[in-house]
């Protein structure tokens, strides 16, 4: 089994890219497709054109949206969203499917998210599965947090992960998108995030994920 593991930067999976790299793994990848969707698209499309994977593994922080969960904590995402594809109207967040451009339920999408159809196959750590929104632009304000909340009652926010599932889906290869959480979602006091945690629990599923996949 061919698998590529992605991440939008290189700092964030480097600890599970050593641990494999001492191994001498002929036939798992890593690749830094960048920050955000549009970078993600493009990459994966020459990943998958070039490489032609049998299993993609996307990893990385993201910011939660529930203060009951703790940081640090390790998830994986079975449902994605797009959270700023549309327009904001007096104060009001209309995405691509409220203004009729694209239909809710027209592939990928199924009520407006991209669901991964075999989380449970591949979930063999029993990780906690959540929903994610995918934003170009860190949601800050909260007006709008509290509008993607009701929206798409996400637990996460990721920059890169629609791509991922849009892609995948499409091309019908097999995924997981493998996130800890390192900060709440509006909360820029860096002094409150738990980044070393989150990046540290990261590589440690990671590590195990594939492991277990190749076992």
């Amino acid at each position: 089994m061919k698998i590529i593991i992605i991440s939008a930067t290189e700092f964030e999976v480097a600890i599970a890219k050593q641990k494999i790299k001492s191994k001498k793994r002929a036939d798992i990848f890593f690749q830094v497709t960048g920050v955000g969707m549009l970078a993600t698209a493009v990459n994966l499309s020459k990943i998958i054109y070039e490489q032609k994977p049998d299993f993609i593994i996307q990893a990385g922080i993201a910011g939660c949206f529930d203060t009951s969960i703790l940081l640090g904590k390790t998830v994986l995402v079975e449902e994605e969203f797009l959270g700023d594809l549309g327009v904001e109207e007096n104060g009001k967040w209309k995405d691509v499917f409220d203004l009729g451009l694209i239909k809710s339920n027209s592939k990928p999408f199924k009520k407006k998210g991209i669901n991964n159809p075999q989380i449970q196959q591949y979930n063999h750590l029993n990780l906690p599965t959540v929903k994610a929104v995918t934003v170009n632009q860190i949601s800050t304000d909260e007006n709008h947090i509290k509008q993607l909340i009701k929206k798409y009652n996400p637990t996460i926010e990721t920059m890169e992960g629609a791509a991922l599932h849009y892609f995948c889906y499409t091309h019908q290869i097999p995924y997981l998108q493998v996130r800890s959480i390192s900060n709440y979602i509006g909360e820029r006091d860096k002094s409150k995030w738990e980044m070393k945690l989150a990046i540290d629990n990261l590589n440690k599923n990671l590590t195990n994920q594939i492991a277990d996949l190749t076992s």
